[in-house]
Order: structure tokens, then sequence, then C-alpha cells
């Protein structure tokens, strides 16, 4: 099994694998869309491109990742896209990492890369952090995908969105979305495969 430290991901950076669009997540893009800029809190955030979109959408960003590499990146990119005002960069592994309490309007996190066993621990922690009638969402990769992309995943990587809304407070949430959610993705090989995000809305009562 993989193991997700900072090594691995410094590595990841350094060599150039770690790509992503700098596109933010559609999940994020369409679940946030009747929600008022407040405070966000973007867990395992990268190179930023969920924080940044938000930000710009008006919302006071922290975020958060195990990768300096990635968040000077993200810094510079804040700089460059005139809202490094409204965004903040934090250091911090989040497999023992938990938030301000009931700190933040929105607490987001996509496609975590933490072990299986301490999942359901860290999405708990990260809805402690979320303010009363404030939104916690969690994207993840769905189950499905398993049998789709062949190469190289890590089980510890899926789960359901039922299985995410398990890991919540008891009485503490109301579960607005708990789905597996249709995409078009691609493979290595370049590919297009159709696959499936695990979703997981909840608002603090």
């Amino acid at each position: 099994m993989t193991v997700y430290d900072e090594q691995w991901w410094e590595e990841r950076y350094a060599s150039g694998e770690a790509h992503w669009s700098g596109r933010p997540n559609d999940v994020l893009v369409a679940e946030t869309a009747d929600l008022p800029p407040g405070t966000a809190l973007d867990v395992g955030c990268g190179t930023g491109g969920d924080a940044l979109w938000l930000a710009e959408q008006g919302w006071r960003v922290t975020a958060v990742d195990l990768s300096r590499t990635a968040l000077a990146r993200a810094a510079a990119a804040a700089e460059e896209r005139g809202v490094a005002e409204r965004t903040r960069w934090q250091y911090a592994d989040v497999t023992t990492w938990a938030p301000p309490r009931h700190a933040f309007d929105l607490v987001t996190t996509a496609f975590l890369h933490v072990p299986g066993g301490v999942r359901d621990a860290v999405i708990a922690r990260l809805a402690a952090g979320v303010a009363p009638g404030g939104t916690l969402l969690v994207a993840q990769h769905d189950p499905s995908d398993l049998h789709t992309v062949r190469h190289g995943q890590d089980p510890d990587l899926f789960a359901t969105g039922e299985q995410l809304a398990a890991a919540l407070p008891a009485g503490e949430f109301e579960v607005l979305v708990a789905e597996a959610r249709p995409r078009m993705g691609r493979a290595h090989e370049g590919e297009h495969l159709h696959m499936a995000d695990a979703v997981l809305r909840a608002r603090r009562r």
C-alpha cells in the first residue's frame, strides 16, 4: 500500500508528476452555487485550484496541504490572480491536524489521500470545523471506479457517499447529498472514461 506522506508528495511535485488543470472541481462549483460567500477551509488544497476559485467568488479561504512546494505555488498563483488578501496557506498533516471548532461556513475537501483506517476520523475532525448552518462538502473516488481505472489505484482512496456520511457525528448534520455522481475522466493513456465521484454535502444543524 502506498504511503501518501510528505516525502511522497514532495517527490511528485519535484518530478513534475503532480499536474492538475488548475480549474476548480466540478463538485465544488455545483454544490456552492447557492451558498453566499463567507469563510472557507479547503483541505488537501494542492496547488490551489479550488481555493483560488473560491477566493475569486468572494470567499475568505484558509487552504491546508501537506506539501510545502504545492503551498508555495498556490500562494504565488494567488498573488498573480489578485486574491492573496483573501487566501491563507497553511502546512498541516490532516491525518492528525484539526481545524478550529465551528470556525468555517464551508469546509471542503476533494480526493483526499488518507489511509482508509483513518478516513472516518479525519472527516469527523473536519466536520467539527463547520460553523452552525455551515456546509461540509467531500468528494472522493467512488468504488465503482476501481473497475474503471485499472492501473495502480489504492482501494483506500475510494468510498461511497453513504460511507462518507456515516463518519459524521450523530445528530449534528443534515445530509443533503450522499451519492455517486457520474463524470467523464481520462486515463493516463489519454482514453476517455466514464467515472463517478462519491459526493457528500451536509449542513450543520
